[in-house]
């Protein structure tokens, strides 16, 4: 997965109430999400290689 670096990000909203506690809301639910689904590929990824080192390992005996 490639890294992305993020320089400089401003946000604007209008929202009824605090708007920080909005966009602490809102902001929590989506990189919880984007963590959960970078968690999943990282694992993936590690089952992958392992499935790979597994099937060298029986090559080579």
């Amino acid at each position: 997965m490639p890294n992305v670096v993020i320089h400089n990000l401003e946000v604007r909203f209008q929202v009824d109430g605090d708007d920080g506690a909005v966009f602490t809301r809102l902001f929590n639910k989506h990189i919880q999400a984007w963590s959960w689904l970078y968690e999943r590929e990282c694992a993936r990824a590690g089952h992958t290689a392992a499935e790979r080192r597994i099937g060298d390992r029986e090559e080579h005996q």
